[in-house]
């Protein structure tokens, strides 16, 4: 068993089961939806896959217990805050920030996005994570232009933020970090 905590945000469709069937263990995933949770233990448990944390959580405001995670992987979590017609601005900040609380010193941070770019998604987390690589993703060409659909992006995440503390912070005495988290 490979030992990494992954963390993933929004369930359905996950990549759980594919990391988990490659070996790894200590896998969480999280959904605000208790019926998208509920639908994934079902395919687990259908699956046979027992390494699997399923969690009923909302990333903007994350619970303490969450953290320590080596990878966190989004695959529509952030574009699905930035739709958000309620104050999607000050959503993008927290989910910046609950992203950093949960991913350790040096962790990777895997989004897709179909409404970001490469630049765009460099400024948006600027602050806290550093760009480690462009995933390639499939091109298309229109009018003379071409460009991507889709933008896929590791981010490793850096000792301090521009606040001046350090994002890693200790778990409570006895507790353990609970694994990767998928957005």
């Amino acid at each position: 068993m490979l030992q990494c905590l992954i963390l993933e945000l929004e369930m359905v469709f996950s990549w759980l089961n594919l990391l988990a069937k490659f070996g790894f263990s200590n896998i969480t995933g999280i959904d605000y939806s208790p019926s998208a949770i509920q639908l994934s233990g079902n395919i687990i448990e259908k699956e046979g896959l027992s390494n699997i944390k399923l969690k009923v959580e909302d990333f903007l405001n994350p619970s303490t217990k969450l953290s320590g995670f080596h990878i966190c992987i989004d695959k529509g979590t952030f574009d699905a805050i930035s739709l958000n017609p309620d104050n999607a601005i000050e959503k993008r900040k927290q989910y910046v920030k609950s992203l950093s609380r949960v991913l350790k010193v040096k962790g990777f941070f895997l989004i897709t996005s179909c409404n970001w770019t490469k630049e765009e998604l460099l400024n948006e987390f600027s602050e806290g994570f550093e760009l480690f690589e462009e995933l390639r993703t499939p091109r298309f060409s229109f009018g003379g232009r071409s460009g991507n659909s889709v933008a896929a992006l590791v981010f490793q995440k850096t000792e301090l933020t521009t606040l001046g503390h350090f994002l890693e912070e200790p778990h409570p005495e006895g507790e353990q970090p609970m694994g990767s988290c998928f957005c």
